[in-house]
Formats: structure tokens, sequence, C-alpha cells
């Protein structure tokens, strides 16, 4: 009996952490972060799920920019705003977790 009661409960548990997940992941989705470089002439917009949503140049530095420097230029702002994204995406992770297994976060 004790048995039943305890695998009822993990499996309410499991379709608990899979509800809030699908919650998380939207809530990412709607988070914008920005990853800047060249004081801030190259801009790189993405979600919390770490998708790329738009990069944005400045038009003077895209004109009198070498392709390699904008090319780094534009790495850099994505690998920028990619690590924001990460950190946020952690942060709500650890969030979810304490709220169904207290202890994890």
């Amino acid at each position: 009996m004790f048995d039943k009661f305890l695998g009822k409960n993990l499996m309410g548990k499991m379709g608990e952490m899979q509800k809030q997940m699908e919650e998380m992941k939207q809530k990412l989705e709607n988070i914008s972060v920005i990853g800047e470089a060249e004081n801030g002439k190259v801009k790189v917009v993405s979600n919390g799920n770490r998708m790329i949503r738009s990069i944005t140049i400045d038009e003077d530095f895209k004109t009198s920019s070498s392709t390699s420097i904008l090319q780094d230029a534009i790495i850099l702002a994505s690998n920028r705003a990619l690590e924001q994204a990460e950190r946020v995406e952690k942060s709500e992770m650890s969030h979810a977790a304490m709220g169904i297994l207290p202890g994890l976060g």
C-alpha cells in the first residue's frame, strides 16, 4: 500500500514538473537579453531560450569597418547575448526546481 502511494506521489510530481518546465520555456521565450560589442555599435538580441532574435549594426560602423572586424564584433555580441540568456535560464530553472523539489535550488 505504501508503495502505491509513493508511486502515485512521484508520478504526480513528475507531471507537475513537466507542466512547470513548459511554463518556464514559454516564459523564457518572452524574455529578451542584449549582447553588445564595439561600444554598442553591434547589438544582438536573444530570448531566454538562447535563440537569436535580431542583430543591429550601426550604419557608420558597418561602412567604416573591415569584414573581419565586423564579423568579430557580431560574434562577440552574439556570445554575450547567449551568455546572458544562459544565466537567465539557469536562474529560472533554479526557481522552478525549488518550487517542485525543495533543496535542489
